[in-house]
């Protein structure tokens, strides 16, 4: 199920090992000359060309132009072959689920978003998603045998080395990661999806060139992806980044970890939800409010559009929700030192009204000295964060798995 490309690199020789450090800088940095690239690997310049040479010939590198400097020889400019191979992602929400492939260089082969999808923790729902991403497969423009693997995006706990999902689909004693590979036919390794969402901010927007990011997922629940020194981290077994379940207060609200206090109880799209059912139930005035009491209900996605009509009371919740995050976001900018702190996720579509107490509160409860080099910004890629970011992690995976 391996591509050409990575079959023919001896797993474990010193020319695999190289041929990995030269794909990931030219992944890091796109198109450079020979002369840079030996300074990088801190080897001699034909020691370099012949690695180019013998990547060249397995079609991953090729010259892409010259580098325009003034006077003397023009040097050559070297990158990767973006139809060397090709990798998916997929990302899993509540109704719907959206799936891609990249090749090599990131480039968008192919996308489809928001395929109705029911998202139940069945065999089921797992056979119905292994189906689509099959039916995907087979209409993206290039050969299945060329997707050197894909990565699908689970909530909750998750340890994309070993594979096994320990919130969803995990109904078998073989790693999840196995079966979606045996049923769809494509190498699969899975991820949390708040990290895949921090890995695709990070190397799809201008972030990329940032050593220490937090990307925060304000969703349903609350979840963090953390990137230090240009490296995603995971954890001991990758559950880092449980974020909205720290216990930060004394308010007998049972989270859906079966905890009491928990951040998500307070500051996320449960919590806004929650507590709009409670005023308008009380009696307060809304434009949502006669909507509430005929259905017997309202979605986050009602709420969201009212945010944006500016309704006066989900405007008021939206920024209880950010002013309590950013209290809680202050700590971890104490901790961290971060460049940037990205919030995305579903309520990250409100925007400035979610943004600027963010904002406020982070200012007024971390130390001085350390926020004043924190930017505190809004998700670039937006819907797209989750998807592109399993196709990045995929492509990572696939070369740490075989080369390393």
């Amino acid at each position: 199920m391996e591509l050409p490309l990575m079959t023919r690199l001896e797993k474990g020789s010193r020319n695999a090992l190289m041929a990995k450090r030269i794909i990931f800088h030219y992944l890091n940095n796109g198109y450079d000359t020979i002369a840079n690239l030996a300074k990088e690997l801190n080897l001699s310049v034909p020691t370099v060309n012949k690695f180019l040479e013998e990547m060249a010939a397995l079609d991953i590198i090729k010259e892409q132009g010259k580098l325009e400097i003034s006077g003397g020889r023009h040097p050559a400019l070297y990158g990767l072959n973006p139809k060397a191979c090709y990798f998916g992602g997929v990302d899993i929400k509540s109704n719907t689920v959206s799936i891609a492939v990249i090749d090599l260089c990131g480039n968008v082969v192919s996308k489809a978003d928001n395929i109705p999808y029911i998202f139940d923790n069945t065999p089921e729902s797992l056979d119905e998603l292994c189906s689509l991403v099959r039916d995907f497969v087979a209409k993206v423009p290039v050969k299945s045998s060329e997707i050197a693997g894909m990565n699908v995006n689970i909530s909750g706990r998750v340890n994309p080395r070993t594979g096994y999902s320990y919130s969803r689909f995990n109904f078998e004693e073989r790693p999840l990661a196995d079966v979606m590979t045996q049923k769809t036919g494509v190498r699969m390794c899975i991820d949390n999806d708040t990290r895949a969402m921090a890995f695709g901010e990070y190397m799809c927007t201008q972030h990329r060139g940032e050593r220490n990011v937090l990307f925060v997922n304000v969703s349903w629940g609350i979840g963090i992806g953390i990137i230090l020194d240009g490296k995603i981290y995971s954890g001991k077994s990758g559950f880092a980044g449980e974020f909205g379940h720290m216990v930060t207060y004394d308010n007998e609200v049972i989270c859906h970890c079966g905890k009491k206090g928990c951040l998500e109880t307070e500051a996320s799209g449960s919590a806004l939800h929650r507590k709009l059912c409670e005023r308008l139930d009380s009696g307060a005035n809304s434009i949502i409010a006669e909507q509430y009491r005929a259905n017997g209900g309202i979605t986050l996605d009602d709420i969201l559009d009212a945010v944006k009509r500016e309704d006066l009371l989900c405007l008021e919740l939206i920024e209880d929700v950010g002013r309590e995050l950013g209290r809680w976001l202050a700590g971890l900018i104490n901790i961290f030192n971060p460049e940037t702190v990205i919030i995305g996720g579903v309520l990250a579509e409100t925007g400035d009204y979610l943004l600027q107490p963010v904002r406020v509160a982070m200012r007024r409860y971390s130390l001085n000295l350390v926020n004043k080099d924190t930017k505190i910004v809004l998700s670039q890629l937006g819907h797209d964060a989750g998807v592109l970011g399993a196709c990045v992690i995929a492509r990572s995976r696939a070369f740490e798995d075989i080369l390393e």
